[in-house]
């Protein structure tokens, strides 16, 4: 999947962006991928793979873990099952297809109320309990993309990682995109607290697990195949009603209007919202989706353009402000375009 490269100063501001990121998150590796109006328009490596003395400099393939913006590969996965009518809608409740969650605390729970986080169940320590009634608040639980990978893998017979493998990394050569069982020279190190629990490798790679790494050029075109719908050099490789659906308001409306607002995962521009993720400068139609990582993929139909920032520090300093940093993003390549 070629995307031709003129990068010029137009950006400058977003590479500094990116290199006060990288210096506020103490990370030893970052990256930067721009395309705008259809060519790669900036372009960044930074440090190395881990702070190790030997450790290898970031560079075009170098992949990074990806940490939530993973969901949005899940997400297509569900849109691609219900587009071929393998599950039946957003709105069926999930024990239609997970007979062994016919517990109370299950009831009404759907497959929306899992995409857009309004489902208001928690799990700890293998115990599931209700935090809040079906879709009054918002909460970011794992639980809703553990849910949904087993119902992809129930109603479609294939996992997450297969549907995405044969539909889009194939199709596209994306060779630097997947779940990873164990290690490689290509992985970029994740630099975390070591007792940070909420951290774990997992040798499956079925797309069930939070051990997805992709390169900045590969999320770059991931989101470049949403741009512009599922059409790539003129051929249809997704069909434009899967990516529409992916990237169409979810999240109930009578929903608090502080509250972020969801596609198929990803955060969508609805309206300002002073806890979404989203810059108040980005337009309208916009998405975007970030994971714990500090990496994050913007994309802006209306000024045809997808932007990618990589980062390696699982978390971050208590004195850095993540909400206020994604959003800054989003609003400084905003300031690009319109200068």
């Amino acid at each position: 999947m070629p995307i031709s490269k003129r990068t010029t100063s137009k950006f400058d501001l977003v590479l500094s962006h990116i290199q006060q990121t990288y210096n506020s998150l103490e990370a030893s590796g970052a990256a930067l991928m721009i395309i705008h109006n259809d060519e790669i328009a900036a372009e960044m490596y930074l440090g190395k793979h881990s702070n190790s003395l030997h450790a290898e400099p970031i560079q075009e393939n170098s992949q990074f873990h990806v940490a939530s913006v993973r969901k949005s590969y899940i997400g297509l996965a569900v849109a691609h099952a219900i587009y071929h009518k393998m599950i039946h809608s957003v709105d069926d409740e999930i024990i239609k297809y997970l007979p062994d969650c016919q517990q109370e605390i299950f009831k009404g729970v759907t497959i929306k109320h899992l995409l857009t986080h309004t489902h208001g169940l928690r799990k700890i320590y293998g115990t599931i309990s209700r935090e809040f009634a079906l879709g009054e608040d918002w909460k970011y639980r794992r639980i809703g993309t553990e849910l949904l990978t087993e119902i992809v893998e129930k109603a479609t017979g294939e996992t997450v990682a297969q549907i995405i493998q044969r539909n889009i990394l194939e199709p596209l050569q994306l060779k630097e995109t997947g779940w990873y069982g164990k290690p490689n020279n290509n992985l970029v190190k994740v630099l975390r607290d070591p007792h940070d629990l909420s951290w774990s490798w997992s040798s499956r790679t079925d797309g069930s697990q939070m051990n997805m790494y992709v390169s900045a050029r590969d999320l770059a075109k991931w989101g470049y195949l949403h741009l512009k719908e599922g059409k790539i050099n003129g051929q249809q490789i997704v069909p434009a009603k899967i990516i529409k659906m992916a990237t169409s308001l979810q999240t109930p409306r009578l929903l608090d209007s502080s509250l972020p607002r969801n596609g198929f995962f990803w955060f969508l521009q609805d309206f300002p919202s002073p806890k979404t993720e989203l810059g108040e400068q980005i337009p309208i139609g916009s998405y975007q989706i970030l994971g714990y990582t500090g990496v994050a993929l913007l994309v802006i139909p209306k000024h045809n353009l997808v932007a990618v920032r990589m980062f390696n520090r699982f978390g971050s300093p208590l004195e850095y402000d993540y909400l206020k940093d994604i959003r800054s993003f989003g609003n400084t390549i905003m300031t690009c375009l319109t200068q």
